[in-house]
């Protein structure tokens, strides 16, 4: 571990940790932001997907971390609490910052290849809130999904609200993004999954519904749900709740239904 102190915010090797709110809309070239210790923790872990760069902690957040860190060789920039603040460009509660490597996109064929009775998928489609993806990719790890299938339109759950809600399991978690065109439930109908399909008005309700082989579990955006399309040619599977109110949130509704798939927890 390489430990480089700063004390000017101006500092030029912190270019990719200046105004972060602000490179959130723009981009960052290949990279991401990790935010918080749990966060840090699984982007350096051994499940870890993803390389680090950088780390930027501050000082008072380094003794807790410096065993676990010692190992890097990467550069671990610290600064004071005022000094990371006017780097980053906000209060940084956290007080801990990486920068990880995306690097290359895994094969959907390669994720799906070789179903095996009792595996569970998740597919996401449509789903644009950060917050829910977030959310997603915590139930998925939470209830033992083999991976997470994203269709073209979904947003980037690498995107550092997405990581901090998904408590890092945006950075352990298999995904793959489909391209522009592909059908969900074809794709994974064709590759042997049992597709079913979350939807209020679905005539199997979730604790009748019995798992035949592989399952992809498969949930749209809160609001408009899955196109109608979809529906036909999936299981579709309903969550019962009380009369007059028919709304869950995308991200419970999946935790709910993985858990009523979940063979090991």
């Amino acid at each position: 571990m390489s430990i480089l102190p700063v004390q000017d915010p101006a500092d030029a090797r912190l270019e990719a940790y200046r105004s972060v709110r602000e490179r959130d809309l723009a981009g960052r070239q290949g990279l991401f932001v990790a935010e918080g210790e749990v966060v840090l923790r699984h982007l350096i872990g051994p499940r870890s997907r993803f390389g680090v760069e950088s780390i930027l902690i501050a000082e008072s957040r380094l003794a807790g971390l410096e065993a676990d860190l010692m190992p890097l060789s990467v550069p671990v920039y610290v600064a004071s609490q005022t000094v990371m603040d006017a780097i980053v460009g906000f209060p940084i509660h956290r007080g801990i910052l990486a920068m990880g490597r995306r690097g290359s996109a895994s094969a959907a064929s390669e994720l799906l290849a070789g179903p095996r009775p009792g595996d569970v998928l998740l597919a996401a489609v449509g789903i644009g809130n950060h917050d829910n993806m977030g959310g997603l990719f915590r139930a998925a790890a939470a209830f033992g999904a083999r991976a997470v299938i994203l269709d073209a339109t979904c947003c980037d759950p690498l995107y550092r609200k997405a990581i901090r809600v998904s408590v890092g399991a945006g950075l352990i978690q298999p995904f793959v993004r489909l391209e522009a065109g592909q059908d969900v439930a074809e794709v994974l109908k064709a590759a042997g999954y049992d597709c079913w399909a979350l939807s209020p008005s679905g005539p199997e309700r979730l604790r009748d519904a019995v798992p035949v082989g592989a399952t992809a579990l498969i949930v749209g955006s809160e609001g408009p749900g899955l196109p109608d399309a979809m529906l036909a040619r999936c299981r579709r599977i309903a969550i019962p709740m009380a009369r007059g109110f028919d709304s869950l949130n995308v991200a419970t509704a999946a935790a709910i239904a993985l858990h009523h798939l979940a063979a090991d927890v």
